[in-house]
């Protein structure tokens, strides 16, 4: 079974979205006059606490997982607040949307879970749904993050079975140094690249992410 299938099985996860995303999708299309005509999607949803708040905000939300149960259980919390969005479970790597279709790709720690040449792939596919302007916000953790090196490493900074931190015992995770960054988004226009860290544990572990934002480039 997918890691991140047993994972939403088995745990109650990601019931609120991120500070980072809060703030994203307010500062960039907060002040739309017509919300519902603002189109986003949340790549990777999980169950979708991404999706719940731009839902409520009044955007028209699409959304896509590979699990199924994920995908399931953001019906059934958007079906229990009278919410709608078009959630689906698909590939990252092959987007089932025509090309310019989204104002705004939410990706709160999705990419990290595949190989970087999936990743590229993956950014490809956003890039294409992307409206010319569209923005991009994109989170995923970094190489100081508390469990990199403690797995079986399958190419350069990605690692299977890691056995401790915030992502041990969900398969492959890759973890992002600046340079696969600046590889990564080259593609894309108006980056700004940040970094946010917190500690557990009495500071005795890291967590740390990238936080990227960025734009398609207008026509």
């Amino acid at each position: 079974m997918n890691p991140w299938e047993a994972t939403f099985r088995t745990q109650s996860w990601g019931r609120y979205p991120a500070e980072h995303v809060v703030r994203f999708v307010a500062r960039t299309f907060g002040q739309a006059p017509d919300r519902a005509a603002v189109r986003l999607l949340d790549l990777g949803s999980g169950p979708g606490a991404s999706t719940w708040f731009m839902a409520r905000e009044g955007f028209s939300v699409s959304a896509i997982d590979g699990s199924p149960t994920a995908i399931a259980q953001l019906g059934e919390r958007l079906a229990a607040e009278h919410l709608v969005a078009d959630a689906r479970v698909g590939d990252l790597a092959t987007l089932p949307w025509p090309d310019a279709t989204f104002d705004g790709v939410v990706d709160n720690a999705a990419l990290y879970c595949n190989p970087l040449a999936t990743c590229h792939r993956i950014l490809e596919e956003v890039h294409r749904v992307l409206k010319p302007g569209g923005a991009l916000l994109s989170a995923n953790f970094t190489e100081r993050t508390w469990g990199y090196g403690l797995g079986q490493m399958v190419e350069r900074n990605g690692f299977a079975d890691v056995g401790e931190g915030p992502l041990a015992h969900k398969g492959f995770a890759l973890f992002f140094d600046r340079p696969i960054v600046d590889a990564l988004y080259a593609r894309f226009a108006d980056r700004a690249v940040e970094r946010l860290a917190w500690t557990l544990d009495r500071e005795q572990h890291e967590i740390e992410m990238w936080i990227v934002q960025a734009r398609k480039a207008s026509r």
